[in-house]
């Protein structure tokens, strides 16, 4: 195994875990240095990153297709691994037909022999499998085989980092928009006040009262209000 390109890689993938970073290229990265480092032919991620399992990266587009016939079948060692939790490893797939029965077939037609998956996970969060796939059958290097766990839980890092970054982004989302509508309530109310000499508690009952009669949100009918858009018939007397 070529060293250099082994710290390369890990320093690549970890340069790769910044703010904003894509992951699609991350993860092609990592099948791309799994092939080239490890004696793989080929290499897929599935993974979850939204609650739906999916390819999210391949070597090469057979593989690819490959990935996708695990799904649409419901049916292969990546999958298995995905549940388990545990790496599932297949040294001969001609042996495991009874077991995958239309993922063998599917995989010898493309040529493959031989697979490895990987799980990628953190204590019992399992959210992707990295797979490794060979044309002639046999054992798996033992010394890459570890190599291969290690770059998967890198990359299991980096899905739930943006896992992570995506929630927050969604919660600051929701916070700025409930912010924004609380200024526009406490606008109108002041301005429904002043206008019918009422205090700013019955201004909001007022507000309300007339959002929910004609089924519309609060600070839709406040942003109507103080922009003077639309008659809001039935809230002024």
């Amino acid at each position: 195994m070529n060293q250099q390109l082994l710290a390369k890689t890990f320093v690549e993938l970890a340069d790769n875990l910044v703010a904003d970073f894509d992951l699609i290229d991350f993860l092609r990265l990592l099948t791309d240095r799994c092939v080239s480092m490890l004696g793989a032919t080929a290499a897929g991620v599935l993974a979850d990153p939204n609650g739906e399992l999916r390819v999210m990266a391949a070597s090469d587009e057979q593989v690819r297709l490959l990935e996708l016939f695990q799904l649409q079948n419901d049916e292969g060692p990546c999958l298995e691994c995905f549940r388990t939790g545990a790496a599932v490893t297949a040294v001969d797939l001609s042996a495991e037909a009874a077991r995958w029965p239309r993922f063998v077939a599917q995989a010898r037609r493309g040529g493959f022999a031989a697979v490895q998956a990987l799980p990628m996970r953190l204590r019992d969060e399992v959210v992707g499998a990295l797979n490794l796939f060979r044309t002639e059958p046999g054992p798996f290097d033992p010394v890459g085989t570890p190599i291969a766990q290690a770059l998967a839980d890198v990359a299991t890092i980096s899905l739930l980092q943006q896992r992570s970054t995506q929630r927050s982004s969604i919660l600051n989302e929701q916070l700025q928009n409930a912010l924004n509508s609380r200024v526009l309530i406490e606008q109108a109310k002041g301005k429904l006040a002043e206008r019918q000499g009422i205090d700013m508690e019955q201004a909001f009952t007022a507000l309300r009262s007339y959002a929910r009669s004609h089924n519309r949100r609060l600070s839709d009918v406040a942003r109507a209000f103080i922009s003077d858009s639309e008659p809001l018939t039935g809230l002024l007397p």
